[in-house]
């Protein structure tokens, strides 16, 4: 509260009421800076207390992983498909390098291994046309493959054909960090499902055994849940009520089109008959211009009596 030294005259008012919107923005300034540094203080503790210890732990896991595939050598297909040209077969080389690079409040993992090519299981690939050539060339090149023969060129100098056999390596590599900033586990693989980058973030608390067994047999290229999220349960009720909102509308669709087909048929049928039926009623009965039996009887009659006469 002001001291009442303070009159409420026209000008004062305004003076007071200035003060009290600055005080006002001062606290709530003031209240934010103090949120922002509880809200540091909370995940520096979050990333003393959890995930310094956690990528500690997946970094252990990760050593007795390589540690046993270089011992067990598995012979890994990998299929890569490249636009243009076609699957990329390559074998896994069980040459890891592991590193873990650690500062304050941060911590990161970083795994590679090759896979080299296998000329021999890829296709020979010829591609004409100087774009869909440059569109492959240039995937070629972006992911550090060789394998281009035979360019053809036009007066211009433009290669306007080309074959490609793909050939090289492919480097593959999972990268696993973590700070204080922002108190969760940023996950990131290249060159796994296909050429290119899948990411993943889990909270602190999903550093656990199940979580890097997942790891681990997505890095083997083994069946894994790693990138299968969880659904909410009431998003599974919409999803399962969908789906059987759609069986119901198949098995009616189904019913409708067998009636419909049913109902044609037997509409063939009954027209067959009746042109059948129509057909021997008119063999039946005699020609329009043919004349009566009896008129031909009288004819011959009436020729007798003029014989006799």
């Amino acid at each position: 509260m002001r001291p009442a030294l303070y009159e409420p005259d026209a000008q004062g008012a305004r003076l007071v009421g200035l003060l009290d919107e600055l005080e006002q923005q001062a606290q709530k300034q003031k209240a934010s800076a103090n949120d922002a540094e509880k809200l540091k203080a909370e995940r520096e503790q979050i990333f003393r207390t959890l995930l310094d210890p956690g990528v500690t732990a997946l970094y252990d896991y990760l050593t007795k992983l390589v540690t046993n595939l270089k011992i067990l050598q598995p012979r890994k297909a990998l299929r890569y498909s490249l636009v243009g040209y076609g699957d990329i077969v390559g074998y896994v080389e069980h040459e890891y390098d592991l590193k873990v690079n650690q500062s304050p409040g941060a911590k990161e993992i970083v795994l590679s291994f090759p896979c080299t090519i296998a000329n021999e299981e890829c296709p020979l690939v010829e591609v004409s046309g100087a774009s869909k050539v440059r569109t492959v060339a240039g995937a070629f090149q972006r992911y550090h493959l060789g394998g281009v023969m035979e360019p053809k060129k036009d007066v211009s100098g433009e290669v306007i054909s080309a074959k490609f056999k793909a050939k090289g390596k492919v480097v593959l590599s999972a990268t696993f960090s973590a700070d204080a900033d922002t108190a969760v586990v940023k996950m990131q693989f290249v060159n796994f499902d296909s050429l290119g980058t899948a990411s993943k973030t889990v909270p602190p608390a999903q550093l656990n055994d199940a979580l890097f067994d997942d790891i681990g047999r997505y890095i083997t290229r083994e069946p894994s849940s790693l990138f299968q999220e969880a659904l909410p349960d009431s998003y599974r009720v919409q999803l399962r009520t969908k789906v059987q909102q759609e069986q119901i509308k198949r098995r009616w669709e189904s019913k409708i089109s067998e009636q419909q087909q049913s109902d044609l048929e037997k509409i063939k049928r009954d027209q067959s008959l009746a042109g059948k039926l129509n057909k021997l009623v008119n063999k039946e009965k005699p020609a329009a211009t043919d004349k009566p039996a009896e008129s031909s009887w009288l004819d011959r009659l009436k020729g007798l009596v003029k014989r006799d006469k």
